[in-house]
């Protein structure tokens, strides 16, 4: 491929959405980022107006183009990576969403999560899914909408509704909406469902028929970088031309691509809304013995899928946004590092962000946020460290049981998110840990993941070693912290944990 060309990558997470365009050595040229709102109508429910994403959605790429005189018609394809299990439905006639995108934080479902796990357990479909019953999950939340959104099961039952994760709802409308869209996902957003068999790649019958969900409403499912591409966008929109959609994958595992862990036994955790940790296991799933996920992890389009241990906390950059949107202690979310650095330590304080109960390793809907250790000599600077060490210890657990799923402890982390710029929690991370911490140059792997993979399928990249030159380290900690108080610091935090417990 001659002359200059690049790749472009939308990536839609729970807080922002934003479109970067990187060149082929995989630096990014232009950017362009914007935040939308967070619904809370309820305790524990989460909502994002679907119409108000779609709409940043356009204007991040028209801006990011405009600002950097790239012509449209210089993207040789597109990738998009999105927040996963955010759940919504709408019209295939009009593309008006029957209700607000259901995130993935909510907990809404936890009583019909609890009426399928009364028939035969909470891990019943775990050997298909290799996941838990949890309201975490997409199909859970489809069936909410059927059945407390007025008209929406009989919208479904005339063959009328779509359901997608946000990376279905974009392509839906960047390839035509009404007029032709075409309606896909990939294998990493079907396996947050709960409704896909991961061995067999394709909706499972009885799993839909057991939550009551139509399968005339699913996308079809593609491979995550597919050389036929996911369509093309419109003329009309904001591109103005035809540009291929060549790769889709969920966030997580975006990251995961776009850090380079093709090999078995490769890591990385992303530091962003929540938390996540995902471990390339091959070819296989592996089913986990500690709390864990078996999920995908990504798929080339005539290659065999390739599977992931993955561990999800729900709370870590989403703490700090509620320190300064809820509690008023910064003014901006990059000043947690200078707040945590006024104090010498946590003061004895420790904060456990069960907001919408615990993920992984625990999976306990019943919990909820508590702060404890809390004496008069506490103050708003230890209440900052506290709530950046608490992603710390969160990420401890996950990793604690990922090498025991895995049969050996991680002896480094792969780290990326917009989290991995505070050099304050990355050592504390290093430390309470006690493994080597690295960032790569590229700290926003998400985006990379997926310009990576609409760059493979465009032929722009040729093959996996190219990207791997592209992900090189830009800065490591390395674990200085005394084991004793190392130690002391993780009891203590544990103490703080059942003690959020069976709070509802």
């Amino acid at each position: 491929m001659k002359g200059e060309a690049y790749v472009g990558a939308l990536d839609q997470g729970t807080s922002s959405t934003r479109f970067v365009i990187f060149n082929r050595k995989g630096e990014a040229v232009s950017s362009h980022q914007v935040e939308h709102r967070q619904i809370f109508p309820k305790p524990g429910w989460v909502e994002h107006d679907p119409l108000e994403i779609l709409q940043n959605s356009l204007d991040v790429i028209h801006t990011a183009l405009r600002v950097s005189g790239i012509a449209p018609r210089k993207l040789v394809s597109i990738g998009i990576t999105n927040q996963r299990e955010t759940t919504l439905l709408w019209n295939r006639k009009t593309g008006e969403p029957l209700a607000n995108a259901i995130v993935w934080q909510d907990t809404r479902t936890a009583p019909g999560c609890e009426a399928l796990a009364a028939r035969g357990g909470r891990d019943r479909f775990r050997g298909k899914t290799g996941l838990p019953i949890a309201t975490y999950f997409s199909g859970p939340k489809i069936a909410w909408v059927l059945d407390n959104v007025a008209g929406a099961r009989r919208t479904a039952d005339r063959g009328e509704a779509l359901f997608g994760t946000m990376d279905s709802w974009l392509v839906w409308w960047l390839t035509g909406g009404p007029r032709g869209g075409v309606h896909l996902t990939d294998v990493t957003n079907a396996s947050r469902t709960m409704l896909m068999d991961i061995e067999r790649l394709e909706w499972d019958e009885g799993l839909c028929t057991d939550m009551a969900v139509p399968m005339s409403a699913l996308p079809a499912i593609r491979p995550s970088v597919d050389t036929d591409f996911f369509g093309r966008t419109r003329d009309e929109g904001p591109l103005g031309c035809r540009v291929p959609i060549g790769g889709v994958m969920g966030d997580q595992q975006a990251a995961l691509f776009g850090q380079a862990c093709f090999e078995k036994g490769s890591a990385k955790n992303t530091y962003g809304t929540g938390c996540f940790m995902l471990m390339n296991t091959g070819t296989l799933p592996v089913q986990s013995q500690h709390g864990l996920l078996t999920t995908v992890g990504f798929q080339i389009r005539d290659r065999p899928c390739v599977y992931a241990l993955e561990g999800s906390v729900a709370v870590a950059g989403a703490l700090v946004q509620w320190l300064r949107d809820n509690l008023g202690l910064i003014g901006n979310s990059t000043e947690v590092e200078a707040l945590a650095l006024s104090v010498e330590d946590n003061g004895g304080v420790y904060f456990v962000p069960a907001f919408s109960g615990l993920f992984a390793p625990r999976w306990r809907s019943d919990a909820r946020g508590i702060v404890a250790g809390l004496t008069r000599f506490a103050n708003r600077g230890h209440l900052a460290r506290a709530a950046l060490e608490a992603t710390a210890y969160q990420t401890r657990e996950v990793c604690e049981a990922m090498g025991k799923d895995a049969g050996t402890p991680a002896s480094s982390l792969k780290v990326d998110g917009g989290m991995v710029r505070n050099d304050l929690l990355m050592q504390f991370q290093a430390d309470i840990l006690n493994v080597r911490v690295l960032r790569p140059r590229i700290a926003e792997a998400t985006a990379f993941g997926a310009a990576a993979a609409a760059g493979i399928a465009a032929g722009f990249w040729e093959g996996m070693e190219e990207l791997e030159e592209r992900m090189t380290v830009e800065k490591e900690w390395l674990p200085r912290m005394p084991a004793d108080e190392r130690e002391g610091m993780y009891a203590q935090w544990m103490k703080a944990v059942e003690r959020s417990l069976g709070w509802v």
